[in-house]
């Protein structure tokens, strides 16, 4: 099956136009008629910081990054380009690495425009190396020893931004990997190496000439983010100028073809952000998008969902930005007012992972009746989400023809304007209407590859007449509306006598249960007496599942999904009940983490 998207494609870029995506992301006409206001609010200060006194700090954080080393700068740029079959062009003079949590530059800024008092520069950082051409990489701050080892290992970092509190775990590491420590600087405040608000301030005392922003192609290298590493150690994804620079002109080809057009708000929305932004979602969100069009945005350090409540009864917070793991969060949450504190939510889009319908009602029930929700669908290899479903309503030009209906369980909605997509059955032909399949991508929101990984690129992209496709590994179905309905991970399906069996549907069916006995689930196959795989559950009682207690829980689960479900797909591997399910920090449930811990304890029982 094939599927396009319903809106006009967006403007294409000729291979060999300067460009730059940061002049999308900043320098666009519209920009220039906005009136002031607050772009970013600190969650533990408080101190926030307006859209021009981000612009300013932003023009010279590049003059300090792309000046020459003669004239106190840093001397960065150099980006390379790549080739479309993810071969690098040329050297890689400088390859940074940013290693932080969630922050920007609210500051304190004193009538002496000089004078300023910084926490962390994070969001302003990564759009500075872009303005300078200068390739960088997005480490998660997480990281183990072990995973730092093997991302600088990887990507051969020559710098290193960081957060000071991470130097314990950094130093030892980038020691390992020949990068010197002069090489490494500060995000935020400390001693014994150069810090970032300190080269900013010399710019502004010594007035160092301004750097322009470096035009480039758009196969120019622009940053790697890391995959999940669900299917092994992750891979770096190459994000391209052309990839961000078409997800902007994307998103404002899709609100220029509306007929009817949402009335823009009376002042900016306050969003709250807590996604990490070094994962795509968050750093699309929060770090590209947010420039857009004019909005405030609460940063968080990291997610904490007691602290989330309170930010957003404090901040009367208006858009929600979700993954379904933090949803189960608030959910059962122990608080006695939740709907009134939440009460100023307007709206809610879910991506990362699938939110149920049932994940959807329940949130809604617990939080706002009146709540807007929407799911979207990217992957870590798209800079911005393939799919999305629109506001109810609305309308395309010229003709007001009406967006499809995209409600309905599993719907992730439609086509982001300039996606293509095919559904295709495991022997590689055409699935057919509502027939599940592999679900392949096409379009210039998809990366160009994985940094020096032939091996991966050769498996995941495929370049026919048709142009270069991207195979998801998720499974799909389309309907003729144009409208996609996930079906599940293909590496997580099972096959058990012949038949597939898909662990989300399983999932649904026990969280359909009419009592409500599961705040969340995992399925995932777990070898059998015979070998073959058979399907497990994992489950995080809710509220009554407490109340009644896992032996009674499992019992009426165990009835249940016998009746609901075919027997094949019957859970032979039984149920667990845990505190809580292993996740990523994006929310992503660690079903391969969960088969692991399930089959070394099957190992250390069978010795005794």
């Amino acid at each position: 099956m094939r599927l396009q998207s319903p809106y006009p494609n967006p403007p294409s870029i000729n291979s060999e136009e300067p460009i730059n995506a940061f002049n999308a992301l900043f320098n666009r006409p519209v920009q220039k008629e906005w009136k002031d206001f607050t772009l970013h609010v600190d969650a533990v200060t408080g101190k926030d910081l307006s859209y021009s006194g981000f612009k300013d700090r932003l023009q010279d954080a590049i003059t300090v990054l792309g000046s020459p080393v003669e004239s106190g700068g840093l001397g960065l740029g150099g980006a390379p380009e790549v080739a479309e079959d993810g071969t690098v062009n040329g050297e890689v003079r400088e390859m940074v690495g940013l290693m932080s949590e969630n922050s920007s530059v609210c500051c304190a800024i004193a009538k002496i425009r000089s004078v300023l008092i910084v926490d962390k520069d994070y969001v302003l950082l990564m759009n500075a190396l872009l303005a300078t051409a200068t390739p960088y990489a997005l480490i998660a701050f997480y990281a183990t020893p072990f995973e730092l080892r093997h991302a600088l290992k990887l990507i051969r970092v020559t710098r290193l931004f960081v957060q000071a509190k991470l130097l314990p775990v950094v130093l030892p590491v980038a020691r390992e990997a020949g990068i010197s420590p002069d090489r490494i600087y500060l995000i935020d405040h400390g001693s014994g190496h150069r810090t970032l608000p300190d080269m900013i301030a010399d710019v502004q005392k010594h007035e160092m000439p301004r750097v322009d922003v470096r035009l480039v192609r758009k196969n120019t290298l622009a940053y790697l983010v890391f995959s999940s590493g669900t299917t092994g150690l992750p891979k770096a994804a190459m994000m391209t100028h052309g990839n961000v620079y078409a997800s902007i002109t994307q998103l404002a080809t899709m609100q220029t073809s509306l007929a009817n057009p949402p009335p823009p708000p009376a002042s900016p929305p306050v969003i709250l952000a807590f996604l990490p932004m070094h994962h795509a979602y968050g750093l699309a969100a929060y770090c590209q998008r947010a420039f857009i069009a004019r909005a405030t945005w609460v940063i968080m350090g990291r997610w904490n969902p007691v602290d989330a409540v309170r930010l957003i009864e404090k901040y009367k917070v208006t858009q929600l930005p979700l993954v379904p793991s933090m949803m189960h969060q608030l959910i059962n949450l122990d608080h006695p007012n939740l709907k009134e504190a939440m009460g100023s939510i307007r709206s809610a889009v879910a991506g990362a992972a699938y939110a149920s319908d049932e994940l959807q009602a329940k949130f809604k029930e617990r939080v706002s009746s009146n709540l807007v929700f929407a799911v979207g669908f990217g992957m870590t290899e798209l800079v911005c989400a393939a799919m999305q479903q629109p506001a109810s309503g609305l309308c395309l030009k010229p003709d007001s023809r009406p967006l499809p209906d995209t409600k309905g369980e599993g719907s992730v909605g439609i086509l982001t304007a300039g996606i293509e997509a095919k559904v295709l059955r495991e022997d590689g032909s055409e699935a057919g209407v509502d027939e599940p399949g592999e679900l392949y991508l096409k379009g210039p929101l998809v990366c160009a590859g994985y940094w020096e990984n032939p091996a991966a690129n050769a498996e995941t992209f495929a370049v026919d007449s048709e142009g270069r496709w991207m195979r998801t590994g998720d499974m799909f179905r389309g309907n003729n509306d144009g409208v996609l309905f996930y079906a599940d991970r293909k590496k997580d399906t099972l096959k058990i006598s012949g038949s597939q069996v898909s662990p989300v549907e399983i999932e649904n069916a026990l969280l359909a249960h009419p009592k409500k006995l599961v705040g969340d689930v995992a399925v995932a196959g777990v070898a059998g007496q015979d070998g073959e795989k058979v399907p497990r559950a994992w489950v995080v009682l809710s509220a009554e599942g407490k109340r009644i207690g896992p032996t009674r829980t499992i019992e009426e689960l165990n009835g249940w999904h016998k009746e609901a479900l075919s027997r094949y797909k019957w859970l032979r591997g039984g149920f667990q009940v845990l505190d809580e399910l292993p996740k990523s920090e994006t929310g992503k449930t660690l079903r391969r983490k969960l088969v692991e811990d399930y089959e070394r304890d099957v190992k250390a029982k069978a010795k005794l």
